[in-house]
């Protein structure tokens, strides 16, 4: 690091994979398309993350699917999409027009639904930068089913591991999206890489449930859901940092709570390579691009010249060793 050249350049690396930028938008708060693309110029994003798509259309959990929260919102869409065939033939061609960089996220009820859906997008693998195995989500049907054998596939590393092996495009790293609603994040982590994913993505949304103060009864029509904002931001620092300290060599990408530049910073010094933004961009659309001059200026300011100089800095004596 030359303590005179300050910032200049943004490209990040999560494992293989190059990003123009370290900030992405996380699954799920942007749409399936350029819906976002009228306040956030997709291009300069580090990948544009395609809300979860399964092998099949999917109608999602009944209203109400969002409630405010003092630190962020309680959600319970359930997964709400087209279908992957759908996404090909209508949305995928809208984001290469634009010059997206692409990474898709997807879903199933079990491991053949996710080996299906890479099968049906082994085919456009070129247009992928990565994808990423959403293993996470609270708020479908099956993961709220009691009579279901597990309730997030995040939760059983055994799973784990052979969804994301079954997922496997040639070519197109895999990154696996797992969940903070478990002390076996660790192990989920560790499995999987032993699939195969090239990363992981921490975290996805923390359980949660409000009450209406009108009716009395839970603000969702899915009951509980999924809470997201400021308020999970200290849960996703402790799973990258434990994640990072146990599972060397494994990148990780940081979601959770991001609201400003100097949060994002904190998951890369956390442990992150880059990191993805999401509820921040329901109150603020061009939340994304506030941020990334905002961690812009924190690197300028601190003689970085290069994000990798401080990924898992917090780890190897804080700022104070730039």
């Amino acid at each position: 690091m030359s303590k005179s050249s300050g910032f200049s350049n943004s490209v990040t690396r999560v494992g293989s994979v190059e990003l123009k930028s370290p900030v992405m938008n996380a699954s799920g708060t942007a749409g399936h398309s350029t819906e976002l693309h009228r306040y956030v110029d997709l291009r300069s994003l580090g990948a544009f993350v395609v809300k979860s798509l399964a092998p099949f259309e999917w109608a999602g959990n009944a209203s109400p699917r969002l409630s405010p929260t003092a630190g962020g919102m309680l959600n319970a869409v359930g997964l709400q999409g087209p279908g992957i065939e759908y996404w090909i033939a209508h949305d995928l061609p809208k984001l290469l027009d634009i010059g997206a960089s692409i990474v898709v996220s997807i879903w199933g009820f079990g491991v053949d639904d996710y080996a299906q859906a890479a099968h049906m997008l082994q085919p456009f693998s070129k247009h992928l930068l990565a994808i990423e195995i959403n293993l996470s989500c609270p708020n479908t049907k099956a993961a709220t089913d009691s009579s279901a054998r597990h309730a997030i596939f995040a939760h059983e590393p055994q799973l784990v591991e052979e969804i994301v092996r079954a997922a496997h495009i040639e070519g197109v790293p895999a990154w696996a999206k797992l969940s903070p609603n478990t002390h076996l994040l660790i192990e989920g982590a560790r499995a999987a890489q032993r699939g195969g994913a090239h990363a992981v993505t921490l975290i996805n949304t923390a359980l949660g449930m409000s009450i209406n103060p009108v009716t009395g009864l839970p603000s969702l029509g899915n009951g509980g859901g999924g809470l997201s904002g400021r308020s999970v931001h200290p849960i996703a620092v402790r799973a990258i940092y434990e994640v990072a300290a146990n599972v060397p060599g494994l990148p990780i990408v940081g979601a959770g709570g991001v609201t400003s530049g100097w949060e994002a910073i904190e998951l890369i010094l956390a442990g992150a390579s880059a990191v993805q933004v999401g509820t921040a961009s329901f109150a603020e659309p061009r939340a994304m691009s506030r941020i990334q001059r905002e961690m812009n200026a924190w690197a300028e300011h601190h003689y970085v010249s290069d994000w990798s100089e401080i990924v898992g800095l917090a780890h190897r004596g804080g700022i104070s060793a730039l």
